[in-house]
């Protein structure tokens, strides 16, 4: 496909999102005062096709470049290599286990869930924010035994939750019908024993996405801002 004709294929949100990236490390570093990033962002969330995002980003290096511009790419990629195929990614994981007694403990950002997670909290907490997470198989367990303490395990949406642990004066929560669960999607089994303690689960956006919401809302409200400004 020439060059011309790839600028007129139309831009998915993740795109989009690449772009407001880039302007934002631009923000940061610099190169564009508050106006011209608000300028250049509206514009990004309102483009259509790559060649409507690509003169949004041509005078800006890659983040923290102090070389030549690098030009955003919009080539194309197999939808197998993406998603979540690119998240399943092998190996042992990143970490295997998670200790609390009178205290607490967290996993979340990116890290890689091996195929079984197992953590034990003794009046104290445990958080497993599997949002941002690569996993080491299709489907991982997440074993948890919780005394007079607890644990939240934190998935996004499209994620197949499947909960077989055993509470005795305490609880594992179910999850809810959310939706359906996304092709390709990793499958978190969550086990173990709570006893007077409980595990609980919740589904949330990731924090880009949650982002890319807020400031697409933001848009929308300039927009609606302008017609009433155009009509009056």
């Amino acid at each position: 496909m020439s060059d011309d004709a790839a600028l007129d294929l139309r831009a998915s949100d993740a795109d989009r999102d690449r772009v407001a990236e880039i302007l934002r490390d631009a923000l940061a570093e610099g190169r564009l005062d508050m106006e011209e990033f608000e300028e250049r962002l509206e514009s990004a969330y309102r483009a259509r096709t790559y060649g409507e995002l690509a003169p949004l980003t041509r005078d800006l290096p890659a983040a923290g470049a102090v070389a030549p511009p690098v030009p955003v790419s919009f080539t194309k990629v197999p939808v197998e290599s993406g998603g979540w195929a690119s998240r399943i990614v092998g190996g042992g994981g990143s970490s295997t286990s998670g200790v609390a007694v009178l205290s607490g403990f967290e996993r979340k950002g990116r890290w890689t869930v091996p195929k079984r997670f197992s953590c034990f909290t003794f009046m104290g907490g445990g958080e497993i924010d599997l949002r941002e997470a690569d996993f080491a198989d299709r489907e991982v367990e997440i074993h948890c035994v919780a005394v007079m303490g607890g644990v939240q395990v934190i998935v996004e949406p499209g994620v197949e939750v499947v909960v077989r642990g055993i509470g005795v004066m305490g609880g594992f929560e179910h999850p809810r019908d959310d939706g359906p669960v996304d092709p390709g999607a990793p499958r978190v089994v969550i086990s173990g024993f709570a006893f007077w303690g409980g595990v609980g689960m919740a589904r949330k956006l990731p924090r880009a996405e949650r982002r890319r919401l807020r400031e697409q809302r933001r848009l929308e409200k300039l927009e609606r801002g302008e017609r009433r400004r155009d009509e009056s």
